[in-house]
């Protein structure tokens, strides 16, 4: 019988194709002591697509051709129960998720505190305007841009385990001198080596990710990773309010320390990824890890149900690289393209509020460590509404309409925004208002998992990712760029 360009042998009973699938690849149910007909197998054989003999022998080959790092755990007859998965993915959310979210972190940390640095008179101190600011932080977005899709390609070649490690630690130190800066030209420069080490980071996560999640786990892991964002702005208010308070220690301000300390904070977390990072669920071991995260049979479980759920996942090694002819296929493919186009125009009315918030207090009125205090209720609010949302679309199984959700609730601040007289004159009345504005839904992780899961392959799956965050990032440069050149001329 031919397939896919491939003859397979048409077997005559099930007791042959036990056979044949036993010869290929001994199954490591038998010393688990499994019996594939108990009743428990029921749970799993529900969503097993190599039920066909034809299927199981046809992916067996590809996993085989690909040299799939997981390809000798493979196995069509393995069951196992709701529960024992339920206990697994636990697992993997202490140990792969949390991770993740604590590299996040490590991200919004040194692309983030900018806005709090603005707050204790850091464009005074070096000599800027409101127009400079601008110009870093469109020359920032710039430059992540640019790195996205190059980033995520050294990524697949040289794996999300090695390659993520490396940008945290390079890009730390580029954090870390921007306690030295001394004008514009330093300034714009630490803004632009920042977006390029930091470019790629994302869709590179989300490719780790994959890894070990379902494509319907995924969105509600992602909208955890996510979540760090929200965190980590909590977290950085509390910091900078102390750090700020250092203005005057050794000649420096505030800023300076500010710098300083979360650019050490992230270097800890780069150098610790090296260790806590492994490249698959088959390679958990290691000299200082000799028994792994996972038995025998949880390895298999957690191979298994992610090539049921896809089984085009392993039809790349993970440390193989993305040939430009894939390349190619991959922009052809116009299924995603409405997604992109999503990433590119969702976020427009949110993100110039989000970026300005601290400058907008300050000129409100509000001093330096106020204003810091005050970013965190939007922030406690963003969290709770992006697990929402995010769950509301996994219990539903509905993403488009479910996304719409963050529309709705933006247009009327956007409205309130333009059209309200109050707006920069009532204190209070304007903070609320901003608050509100920037405590939406965030669909952002319902937007990259449908990506995911209509990537057809894991090259599709690298570079679509990348393309979507790019878009999306490039939005807000571009918005946030022109938001205020009115009032940077102005100064």
């Amino acid at each position: 019988m031919a397939a896919n360009g491939k003859t397979f042998e048409v077997y005559s009973s099930t007791e042959e194709v036990a056979s044949s699938i036993s010869e290929s690849t001994p199954s490591p149910t038998q010393p688990l002591g499994e019996n594939p007909g108990s009743e428990e197998s029921g749970y799993s054989d529900a969503k097993n697509p190599f039920r066909d003999p034809v299927v199981a022998q046809h992916w067996r080959e590809v996993y085989e051709k690909s040299n799939y790092e997981c390809r000798h755990v493979f196995d069509p007859l393995l069951s196992w129960s709701e529960e024992e998965e339920r206990r697994l993915v636990r697992k993997l959310d202490w140990r792969v998720c949390l991770w993740a979210c604590v590299m996040f972190f490590g991200l919004q940390v040194d692309r983030g505190n900018l806005a709090q640095a603005v707050s204790d008179n850091m464009l005074d101190d070096l000599g800027l305007n409101t127009n400079d600011y601008n110009y870093g932080n469109s020359i920032f977005r710039i430059s992540f841009l640019v790195a996205e899709l190059p980033s995520q390609l050294i990524s697949k070649m040289v794996g999300p385990d090695r390659w993520i490690p490396v940008q945290i630690v390079l890009w730390s130190v580029v954090a870390i001198s921007q306690c030295a800066l001394t004008g514009r030209t330093s300034f714009l420069c630490t803004r632009s080596l920042l977006g390029l080490l930091e470019g790629g980071f994302i869709p590179d996560i989300v490719l780790w990710l994959s890894y070990f999640y379902t494509s319907r786990e995924l969105p509600v892991r992602l909208s955890y990773f996510w979540t760090s964002l929200s965190v980590t702005g909590i977290a950085t208010s509390l910091l900078a309010f102390a750090l700020l308070h250092l203005r005057g220690v050794n000649g420096w301000g505030g800023w300076r320390w500010l710098f300083l300390v979360e650019g050490l904070i992230t270097l800890v977390v780069g150098i610790a990824s090296f260790f806590l990072m492994p490249a698959s669920a088959v390679q958990t071991k290691t000299w200082f890890r000799p028994n792994g995260w996972f038995t025998d049979r949880e390895v298999s479980i957690v191979v298994n149900r992610v090539l049921r759920d896809d089984p085009s996942k392993g039809d790349m090694h993970n440390r193989e690289a993305i040939t430009p002819k894939r390349l190619w296929e991959t922009l052809k493919d116009y299924d995603l393209w409405p997604l992109y186009i999503l990433g590119l125009i969702v976020f427009i009315p949110p993100n110039p509020p989000a970026t300005y918030i601290t400058l907008t207090l300050r000129k409100l009125g509000f001093d330096p460590f106020t204003t810091n205090l005050l970013t965190i209720p939007y922030n406690v609010f963003h969290i709770i509404n992006l697990i929402l949302i995010t769950r509301l679309s996994h219990w539903l199984n509905e993403r488009t309409l479910v996304s719409m959700i963050q529309v709705i609730w933006t247009l009327p601040c956007i409205i309130a925004l333009r059209w309200w007289p109050g707006v920069m004159v009532n204190q209070w009345g304007t903070y609320a208002l901003v608050t509100v504005l920037t405590s939406y839904p965030y669909c952002h992780a319902i937007l990259v998992g449908w990506a995911s899961k209509n990537s057809n392959n894991v090259g599709t799956r690298s570079v679509s990712a990348a393309i979507y965050n790019g878009l999306e990032l490039n939005e807000r440069g571009g918005k946030e760029g022109i938001c205020r050149q009115h009032e940077a001329a102005g100064q």
